[in-house]
């Protein structure tokens, strides 16, 4: 079995194509794939002309359109899993790697090599495998915290010199730029610690935290809005109880602008995400404030976030690992929120009566504390369905307002109410 850690690094086409070629001849292989940036014509699997029959690829996560039509179309499968326990299935032996292709950075004086930006799995990976292949990238930021690895203990080394994959964050229309200020302005206090993810909502949130003080991010990634946030003195990190002074995360995405932010940053440690993404880990920090978004929510606060009825469309990611551990706040003050604009691009509301059908459930509801749209702030914390109802029906579009309520009068029997 094969672990390809390519979630926003560029192995190279060719890396992977001469490679596998040589490596696949006679052989029935699986491959467990973190979101592949790299077009699937590069990675054997069931795809490619020269792979052999019996080969299969399984995905965890999924952060393009490679990876939905891939599934869609039958080539490849999907783990539903949360992102902290990952590195519980190598660990444990559930999944006995074979074989682990990264990239490093050039090796110190030391023999030491970086991860870069890709910390996240593949530090279990790489802990599990029988065999490392690892490409010398002398374009990786260097990583510090849990991004070492000694070039001794890889088993074929080879020199490749290609830039990270760039993610450019989308502008946020007005729809995002207002719940990003809901946010900023109502849910984030001085020495929060942050959770975002990537997406012009999470950008939104950081653009306006400016004037925010001595906050930290314990996050299983960032991108490029954190940046801006770091350098005007709004993100310190000293506060937080683990890893004082330390903006922590387990993955980067975004442009050139974050990966030169992070290169030999000693302000940065990159982590294990079985450590990061730990909801017991994730309590420790002051003020955790987690920021995530869903496809759907319905009007009970159940939320579907990996899929659309039973296509799937993206992963569990961390969203829920840093939405119980927000609520699990040690000191009482932490936000679990789910943030999504109120309609698609289409009109259609994303708050329902009922998740599609088929359509999977991510966060349960016992999970959902906040929930934000552009039009307010429902909190549904200790509420019933009743309750809850009524606080997502003064979120909703008002062109759908009417169309909720009468939905969830006849499951309910009565009108939703806030008493």
């Amino acid at each position: 079995m094969i672990q390809l850690s390519s979630m926003q690094i560029r192995l190279g086409a060719i890396f992977l194509r001469d490679f596998c070629r040589t490596f696949h001849v006679g052989k029935n292989l699986n491959y467990y794939i973190s979101g592949p940036q790299e077009p699937f014509s590069a990675i054997p699997g069931r795809f490619p002309k020269w792979a052999s029959n019996g080969d299969e690829a399984f995905y965890f996560l999924k952060d393009g359109g490679n990876c939905r039509a891939a599934i869609r179309d039958g080539r490849a499968d999907y783990t539903p899993i949360f992102l902290s326990e990952i590195p519980l299935l190598f660990r444990r032996k559930h999944i006995q790697l074979d074989l682990a292709i990264i990239n490093v950075t050039p090796p110190d004086k030391h023999g030491f090599c970086s991860l870069g930006p890709s910390v996240d799995v593949t530090r279990s990976a790489i802990q599990n495998a029988k065999h490392i292949v690892a490409q010398v990238n002398d374009q990786l930021p260097l990583t510090r915290g849990d991004a070492s690895i000694h070039f001794s203990n890889v088993t074929v080394l080879r020199t490749g010199s290609q830039p990270c994959h760039q993610m450019a964050p989308r502008e946020p229309s007005d729809v995002e730029d207002k719940i990003g200020s809901l946010i900023a302005e109502n849910l984030v206090e001085d020495g929060a610690t942050l959770q975002t993810g990537i997406g012009a909502i999470p950008d939104a949130v950081l653009a306006k935290l400016t004037n925010h003080r001595h906050l930290g991010v314990h996050t299983e990634m960032f991108s490029d809005g954190v940046v801006p946030l770091v350098q005007v003195g709004a993100i310190t990190n000293a506060y937080k109880k683990l890893r004082p002074g330390k903006l922590v995360s387990s993955f980067v995405v975004g442009t050139k602008k974050v990966f030169e932010f992070l290169d030999d940053n000693p302000l940065v440690d990159m982590c294990d995400v079985q450590w990061v993404n730990s909801p017991v880990v994730i309590a420790q920090n002051p003020k955790p404030v987690a920021i995530n978004s869903c496809i759907e929510i319905d009007l009970t606060g159940q939320v579907s976030s990996d899929s659309i009825g039973t296509a799937i469309y993206s992963g569990f990611g961390g969203q829920v690992d840093f939405l119980r551990g927000a609520a699990l706040s040690l000191d009482g003050e932490g936000k679990p929120i789910i943030a999504v604009p109120s309609t698609t691009k289409r009109g259609e509301s994303k708050i329902v009566p009922h998740l599609k059908q088929g359509g999977g459930v991510v966060t349960t509801r016992a999970h959902v504390h906040y929930v934000v749209t552009e039009f307010g702030i429902a909190y549904l914390f200790g509420r019933n369905i009743r309750q809850r109802a009524h606080a997502l029906i003064q979120i909703a579009h008002p062109d759908h307002r009417e169309s909720l309520e009468k939905a969830a009068f006849e499951f309910l029997k009565v009108m939703p109410s806030p008493d």
